[in-house]
């Protein structure tokens, strides 16, 4: 590749020399640490870190110095849409001062200059402090418009795969890793929390869904843990679980006693039977104090979640019911 640059600062952009190969479509990039998407390179690293790096994802290198004005906007700007690009790219920082070698190799002439290798060789590039906007089309250029949205989502499949499997470390390392490139993803936040609190870090949980931005309180993956955080706070005693079955089974129509029952065989874990003392009371008396027993079911759901199967179950029994 040979991309000759003029002397000076100022913003332009280079195109790749004729008989280059186009920009192949990258292969799927992981959900990875934030420090393995952006590195400083050296002469010794270079091979490993770009060339062959590139061979699984696009990555961008960026020539700058410590003197260089400009570098000094470009360089946190293509760290910030490397970043926004959520694994579907990475980015080499090369000092020209301290490898001095690489620069002469690649024909830099004036910095900040930016090259962009797939498959193990330079495919684009630019020179100057381009807009942020200009950078996303850029990278959004070299991913074919991948963002790494697919490899998130696989992601928070996996790690609520790992916590249904009682798997807690490794479901918290993958909404961990995920949080890492996207810090305000509310179904990572949510399913760290969920991890937490099944492992009894309940003050965890609680750290965890404080990091949810003010704008996304009201996600449903955020209600939905908070309100198995509530329910989870609750102290389980096995007396009393024992003492309100007495009470039921003397009184049917005890609706109070039947509300708390449920709320303590749930935090019990015993789902399915609190599930079955909740639709019992609303089979007898539906309008009981303001609905309580349908109040207390929503939040149950709300807590286990809108596609767990008990709460599929839970929502026909419950419609049976209404509609009968």
């Amino acid at each position: 590749m040979d991309i000759k640059f003029s002397y000076g600062n100022s913003p332009g952009s280079a195109s790749v020399a004729a008989g280059a190969e186009p920009v192949a479509a990258p292969a799927a990039a992981p959900v990875v640490n934030p420090a393995d998407l952006i590195k400083d390179v050296s002469e010794a690293t270079f091979m490993a870190e770009v060339i062959e790096a590139s061979k699984s994802v696009p990555v961008i290198v960026d020539f700058w110095a410590p003197w260089c004005g400009p570098c000094k906007q470009l360089t946190p700007a293509l760290e910030k849409a490397v970043m926004g690009a959520r694994g579907a790219v990475k980015l080499a920082k090369v000092n020209v001062d301290e490898n001095q070698q690489i620069a002469g190799q690649m024909r830099v002439q004036s910095i900040p200059a930016v090259f962009a290798f797939v498959d193990g060789k330079p495919v684009d590039g630019f020179m100057g402090a381009l807009p942020q906007s200009q950078i996303k089309e850029f990278i959004a250029k070299l991913t074919n418009g991948a963002d790494g949205s697919a490899e998130i989502a696989a992601a928070i499949d996996a790690g609520h795969a790992a916590l249904e499997a009682g798997e807690f470390a490794v479901a918290s390392q993958t909404f961990g890793a995920v949080l890492q490139v996207e810090r305000d993803n509310t179904a990572a936040i949510a399913g760290l929390a969920r991890t937490q609190i099944a492992a009894e870090d309940l003050e965890g949980a609680e750290a965890t869904l404080g990091l949810t931005p003010p704008e996304k309180d009201e996600d449903q993956d955020i209600v939905s843990a908070r309100a198995a955080l509530e329910l989870a706070q609750a102290p389980v005693d096995t007396g009393v679980i024992a003492a309100l079955t007495a009470k039921v089974e003397a009184d049917p129509k005890d609706h109070q006693a039947r509300i708390d029952l449920a709320v303590a065989l749930n935090a019990a874990g015993q789902r399915e039977e609190a599930l079955e003392q909740l639709l019992a009371s609303i089979r007898i008396d539906r309008a009981w104090n303001d609905d309580a027993a349908r109040t207390q079911l929503l939040q149950f759901f709300e807590a286990w979640g809108m596609t767990d199967e008990l709460t599929v179950t839970g929502r026909r029994g419950l419609s049976a019911i209404l509609f009968s």
